[in-house]
């Protein structure tokens, strides 16, 4: 999800059911895909933020963000990019268990910000945290050691500064 047509949205959100919702249907009509989608509490329990991630020319996109921002419920809504926000995934790995597989990750554990959260009789489970870029990086490297599943969490970013996010 690395070229210049993905884009992040955040959408502060009123914490009532329907609202997720209504914010797809708006995706949907405008035939945008959501590629990731990450619900979350903020400091006020009253609200949640939603983080999206979808690829698509930018135009659509800011008529879904003007559309998502009148809905019902919305606080605010709007793209965000790395210059300006601190993104993050976090992504685990369950790979078959081989003494490579395990030299692999020592030498690749701080350049990737990786670790191996648990270890049986023939799988190794590794979470990582990073970028989008350096998550698509790690899971290339991974296949050849006999990658059995993969889940990702979907980008999750903070404005930087003063700024809200």
């Amino acid at each position: 999800m690395n070229n210049s047509n993905t884009h992040t949205i955040s959408v502060l959100v009123a914490n009532k059911p329907g609202v997720l919702v209504r914010i797809a249907l708006v995706f949907a009509r405008r035939a945008y895909n959501i590629d990731s989608l990450v619900v979350s509490p903020t400091v006020n329990p009253k609200y949640s933020r939603m983080t999206i991630t979808a690829k698509g020319d930018p135009e659509t996109l800011d008529q879904i963000i003007k559309n998502v921002d009148k809905l019902v419920d919305i606080v605010h809504c709007g793209e965000h990019d790395a210059t300006h926000s601190i993104e993050k995934e976090l992504a685990l790995f369950k790979i078959k268990a081989s003494s490579a597989a395990k030299t692999f990750i020592k030498k690749y554990s701080s350049q990737y910000n990786i670790s191996i959260d648990d270890t049986s009789d023939s799988y190794l489970i590794i979470e990582q945290t990073g970028t989008t870029v350096q998550l698509d990086e790690f899971e290339a490297l991974i296949r050849k050691y006999g990658l059995v599943e993969l889940v990702r969490t979907g980008k999750v970013l903070i404005a930087k500064g003063r700024e809200s996010t």
